[in-house]
């Protein structure tokens, strides 16, 4: 597999949704929010914890429609070991020690060598993944079981009821549908945060990051029928969070607020490097959590799609040709957001949150 070379523009790394079908061209038209969405589901968080990822844990921990069941921690935008550490670190912070965290992808589908981080996402990141924050390290240990059995053996238990989001590569998910092809009918979503289908990449002009680390994984995924919605850089990327948003969260005194104040103020500051244009930071990652629970949040088209694996076309995320007319497509790729109500909903979720830790 090619190694990842990062040019210094790259934008920060980083729903299933309601549809009614119009001709293979699905928009969603979902409002409604006193509806089933109401009721809690159990979810499975897939990180590669880095800055956005952390984000998206605090969102999930703090949305009282979802019960976190566990976190699966990958490869990305740090090392495996660098995330289940700050992701247990994290947890514990948060005080929602009752989570357990399982091992997963140490390096994309077919490597031999354990992954990397590069200099350009340890810029992005910082050393330790979380902006060179302090968060006091965890006592805790990961799970002995391996987080694609943990999924699998999830679904079997709580079926429709359990949602899955990735919001790092999807070699875990490949892994899981490889090992149980039956796992696609038996949960009741899944959430991807990556791609871009109508807008650049952010490592070159079609490719995102996370399905850039591991391609040939990711298109075994988006081709294996495996129903799922795509939330990439067409709609994070018109997500944004300020300073002054963080400085609300370090007003509160407590140790998650400054802590994340910190985070996310780091990121920014990357961000005047690689995207000056946005004047803060986009929510990829929240984002991706919050559609799950929210579909009204997002439209969306159905496609089905594929990913690049060619030198030509590697990591990019396009509809299958021969399949433009197929009934059913598999994807729902997001097209457009609500970009203020879910910005609103997102700082003011996770205000509650710092206030209490």
């Amino acid at each position: 597999m090619k190694k990842l070379i990062f040019i210094i523009s790259i934008a920060l790394f980083c729903g299933s949704c309601h549809t009614e079908k119009k001709e293979n061209v699905v928009v969603s038209t979902e409002t409604n929010t006193e509806n089933a969405e109401k009721k809690t589901v159990k979810m499975i968080l897939d990180l590669d914890t880095g800055i956005d990822d952390a984000m998206a844990l605090a969102y999930a921990l703090a949305d009282p429609q979802i019960e976190l069941i566990g976190v699966v921690a990958s490869y990305g935008n740090v090392t495996v070991d660098e995330s289940i550490r700050n992701t247990l670190s994290i947890l514990d912070m948060l005080n929602h020690k009752e989570v357990p965290v399982f091992r997963g992808a140490d390096r994309a589908l077919g490597e031999k060598e354990t992954y990397s981080v590069s200099p350009i996402i340890r810029m992005i990141h910082g050393e330790n993944g979380i902006g060179n924050t302090t968060v006091a390290t965890s006592s805790r240990k990961m799970e002995e079981q391996d987080g694609v059995s943990f999924m699998i053996e999830s679904a079997k238990k709580y079926g429709k009821g359990l949602y899955i989001v990735a919001v790092g590569p999807v070699t875990n998910l490949d892994a899981v549908i490889q090992k149980e092809p039956d796992f696609k009918n038996q949960v009741g979503k899944i959430v991807i945060m990556g791609g871009a289908l109508i807008v650049e990449g952010n490592i070159n002009h079609y490719a995102e990051a996370n399905v850039f680390h591991d391609p040939v994984a990711a298109n075994n995924f988006f081709v294996s029928g495996t129903p799922f919605t795509m939330v990439g850089l067409d709609i994070t990327q018109r997500t944004n969070l300020t300073k002054s948003d963080t400085q609300k969260w370090r007003d509160l005194g407590t140790v998650s607020g400054k802590a994340y104040a910190d985070m996310v103020d780091y990121y920014i500051d990357a961000y005047k490097i690689s995207k000056p244009d946005l004047a803060g930071c986009a929510l990829h990652d929240p984002l991706a959590v919050a559609v799950s629970v929210h579909p009204d949040l997002v439209k969306t088209l159905s496609l089905y799609m594929k990913v690049g694996t060619t030198k030509e076309d590697w990591g990019r995320t396009i509809g299958e040709y021969g399949k433009m007319n197929d009934p059913n497509p598999n994807v729902e790729v997001c097209v457009d957001v609500k970009v203020q109500e879910f910005v609103d909903l997102f700082k003011d979720t996770l205000t509650e949150l710092f206030k209490k830790n």
